[in-house]
């Protein structure tokens, strides 16, 4: 029995992300608790919380899970899996063990599509270096999965939202569109070349992009998941008090985005993430319309926006390359805070 899981959604992978203004008014709730060991919590937004074990070793935890982005079980899991294990990797860490999250319709789906779900969500894992040692399930009507994940890292050595510096260039380690296309998939609009691209791009850990901005002691990235290019660069711009500004005619697009958005195939998620952005953002009279939009599409487990000293720029661009992610970019600057966090051009 062949399983499409895209048949029991209606939003899947990041794009069923709450909108970043409701998420902002929920966190005014959420008690902080008061301990010097707490490197990093939500004061900054960043992608994972950070706790101080001893002078050499802290913990990186975080959680992630999203309803299906593919039809298919097993990919599901590996994407899920790597979306997860991404926010370790964006602030410099070493993921080493993880929990299972597990949301699945037992009277809907065979147990096997079950089993498929944790096999891709192990063997991507694994290929992380990551232990799955346990997990929770419940029984629910709309599938999901993800991990809570931990990893390790050095106190001194934090890659985090709030360490973008006036002068730095901005790197993006992959390129964007994977809402569009999955929205494109949905209304058979969409080649089968670039959905095959995008699911491979979401299945691409960025392992190799983390290896590169420890060796390069970088102080400032974050992952670009379900708030967009646009809405995960806002909050670096907040966290670390600097202006940002994108070019997006430098920003990588997967295969015919563009196109897909000319046709007027722009997923909910992107104007959610526009109207959270719109306030702190200069748009540039002469800003391509479908470009500002690709800024904003939610995108699943995607790349590694990386602020990086100028004078490293050329050298590290070139290892992101060497090392798989062919389609790294420079796609703009850090300046110092001129009244509006981010601009696009």
């Amino acid at each position: 029995m062949k399983i499409d899981l895209l048949k029991m959604v209606e939003n899947g992978g990041c794009s069923a992300k709450i909108s970043p203004v409701q998420l902002e008014e929920m966190l005014k709730f959420l008690p902080l608790p008061e301990d010097p060991n707490i490197l990093v919590n939500i004061d900054t937004r960043d992608d994972a919380g950070v706790y101080k074990v001893n002078e050499q070793l802290a913990l990186v935890f975080t959680t992630d899970f999203f309803p299906p982005v593919c039809s298919d079980p097993y990919e599901f899991g590996q994407i899920a899996a790597a979306n997860s294990i991404s926010d370790v990797y964006a602030m410099g860490g070493t993921p080493v063990i993880a929990l299972n999250i597990m949301m699945f319709p037992s009277a809907k789906l065979p147990v096997e599509a079950y089993g498929d779900i944790l096999k891709g969500g192990s063997d991507k894992a694994s290929e992380a270096g990551t232990r799955i040692i346990g997990g929770h399930t419940i029984d629910d009507f709309t599938p999901k999965y993800g991990l809570a994940v931990i990893g390790y890292i050095h106190p001194d050595k934090i890659i985090t939202n709030s360490g973008a510096k006036p002068g730095d260039c901005l790197i993006l380690t992959k390129p964007l569109g994977t809402g569009v296309i999955l929205a494109g998939q949905r209304l058979n609009i969409a080649a089968d070349s670039d959905v095959n691209e995008a699911l491979r791009l979401m299945k691409l850990l960025n392992k190799s992009g983390a290896e590169v901005m420890v060796k390069y002691n970088i102080r400032g990235a974050t992952d670009i998941t379900g708030f967009g290019l646009a809405g995960h660069s806002l909050k670096m711009a907040k966290a670390s008090s600097v202006s940002i500004t994108l070019n997006m005619n430098r920003v990588p697009l997967i295969g015919n985005t563009y196109a897909l958005i000319d046709q007027g195939c722009i997923p909910g998620a992107a104007f959610r993430n526009l109207d959270y952005a719109e306030k702190d953002t200069v748009f540039d009279p002469d800003l391509d319309y479908n470009l500002k939009m690709a800024a904003f599409d939610a995108q699943t487990s995607g790349g590694l926006l990386i602020s990086v000293p100028g004078r490293k720029e050329k050298e590290l661009l070139l290892e992101l390359k060497n090392s798989g992610l062919t389609s790294s970019a420079v796609i703009g600057n850090v300046s110092d805070f001129n009244g509006k966090a981010l601009l696009l051009i």
